[in-house]
């Protein structure tokens, strides 16, 4: 199996990019692919202190996680595995860039407030800017409340930005924090409606990092 690399990044914190780093690996993991998190974020370390919480309670499928101070430390051992999914910093760095570039698809999670949107798109541009490709970007809708327009209104501002948005959105739910709590993945949680959502959000990265590697490789 051809190594995939997914990156998970963001301008600022607090709009679940760990939440999606994991949703990634575990769904990848449940269908057999050997996959590592590499946590870039060494100060707080969330997706490897998830991690301990998840092997201490027992769940399926086990999910490896490593923590790196960069990504070249990171990518020297990805050829080990099927899926490497880089859960950067919470504020853009110099290292931003360099996971863009070694990622198949680079996720940007955003809430759908202007604070939000505005900085996610101002990075993505940015990373345009500096040569990365456009189409390897995807932007996930996270931590988001309950209005259908205000929704609508965050879809229509970052597709007239130009990029892809996946579909799905995961909302601001309390039964993905309890599930976090306990080291398991949004699609991990007691309530059924809750799985669902997650799902559907993680079959569109999937689709979407399918759709590209293909590509690559014609």
């Amino acid at each position: 199996m051809t190594l995939m690399i997914v990156g998970v990044t963001s301008q600022k914190g607090g709009v679940g990019k760990s939440t999606l780093t994991r949703l990634i690996a575990r769904e990848y993991a449940a269908a057999g692919w050997n996959v590592k998190i590499a946590d870039l974020d060494i100060q707080q370390g969330t997706s490897f202190s998830w991690q301990a919480r998840r092997l201490q309670n027992g769940w399926e499928p086990a999910i490896q996680v490593e923590r790196f101070g960069t990504v070249s430390q990171a990518l020297s051992v990805a050829n080990h595995y099927d899926l490497m999914v880089l859960d950067g910093p919470p504020h853009a760095t110099a290292g931003t860039r360099q996971i863009a570039e070694a990622s198949d698809l680079l996720i940007l999670p955003t809430g759908l407030a202007l604070d939000d949107l505005e900085p996610s798109v101002l990075l993505a541009h940015e990373l345009t800017k500096s040569g990365i490709r456009p189409e390897k970007l995807a932007f996930a809708f996270c931590r988001i409340g309950d209005s259908d327009a205000e929704l609508d209104e965050a879809r229509n501002y970052v597709q007239q930005a130009g990029y892809f948005l996946l579909e799905g959105c995961l909302p601001d739910k309390v039964g993905y924090r309890r599930a976090s709590d306990e080291g398991r993945a949004p699609t991990e949680t007691r309530f059924a409606s809750l799985n669902a959502k997650a799902e559907a959000l993680a079959q569109s990265i999937i689709d979407r990092a399918t759709q590209i590697t293909a590509e690559r490789a014609a």
